[in-house]
């Protein structure tokens, strides 16, 4: 009876692994080089590890301020292919608590269907609403649908928790031009790149103080070759310019350290080429 006791034990345990864990090491590793995130010094005062889920799926990784409404970073495999943008937005019902679902659903579906307000559900994350009538801005995904290959995965980055307040003109321009024309050249001889992608928190905030506007936007690429050889690359934008700058891994590492005003910044394992 004992046994049988704790086998329902752990199942339940198990059963209630949701997208919001204690940590990336020990849930959706597969989203870093070497099963390694960055460290903490990009960790927010009030941080949330979201191991992105979909129709019983990990799909990416994402750290997320729950005070600034916005992304710290998302971590994926790069996996172009052809298919549709999806046209719909979900947000991340554990951010409430973690007897929510665990996979990200539709507002309307939280309202309806689980009797959540919508000020429960924007107490720490974005809604639509906070999206709405943005003049000089769009929703800028850190990690793109143009990066993933089939439709489960692509649905998976329109959550609320992957995007923030970008510069119409550079999400629509230089940014659009490095994730869609420069990372495909970067990437032609990788068997496996990692991308992590990150936004710096700025001084400015959109729909009435709820989110964050970064002041820059940046990702960097840690590139498998082969079983010998690998290779990185880096790039950051300032988010009121259309200008991507092209930066080794170890010069954005130095920059974040800088912007950050912490610790030293290491976003992948010491295995990942710096320069």
């Amino acid at each position: 009876l004992l046994l049988i006791l704790l086998q329902i034990s752990s199942s339940c345990l198990w059963l209630g692994r949701g997208e919001v864990v204690t940590s990336f090491e020990s849930s959706c590793p597969q989203f870093f080089f070497w099963e390694t995130p960055p460290n903490d010094a990009l960790e927010p005062e009030n941080p949330a590890w979201i191991c992105q889920r979909y129709e019983n799926q990990y799909y990416f990784a994402t750290l997320y301020d729950r005070s600034r409404r916005i992304p710290v970073y998302s971590a994926y495999l790069y996996q172009p292919g052809p298919g549709k943008r999806p046209k719909t937005w979900l947000v991340e019902p554990q951010l409430m608590g973690l007897s929510y679902p665990k996979t990200m659903e539709k507002e309307w579906t939280l309202l309806n269907y689980f009797n959540v307000t919508l000020e429960q559900l924007g107490k720490s994350q974005a809604v639509l609403q906070d999206y709405k009538n943005l003049t000089g801005l769009n929703r800028g995904h850190l990690n793109p649908s143009g990066h993933h290959s089939d439709s489960f995965s692509r649905l998976a980055t329109f959550s609320l928790t992957n995007i923030i307040p970008q510069d119409e003109n550079l999400n629509g321009g230089a940014w659009n031009n490095y994730e869609q024309q420069i990372m495909m050249r970067r990437t032609q001889s990788c068997n496996t790149t990692y991308i992590v992608v990150g936004a710096v928190p700025g001084n400015n905030y959109i729909a009435k103080g709820r989110v964050n506007k970064p002041s820059h936007i940046w990702s960097s690429a840690c590139c498998e070759v082969d079983n010998n050889h690998r290779k990185s690359w880096a790039v950051i934008a300032e988010n009121d310019k259309n200008e991507v700058h092209m930066l080794t891994l170890g010069e954005l590492e130095e920059v974040l350290t800088q912007l950050y005003g912490r610790d030293q910044v290491y976003l992948f394992d010491s295995d990942c080429p710096r320069e």
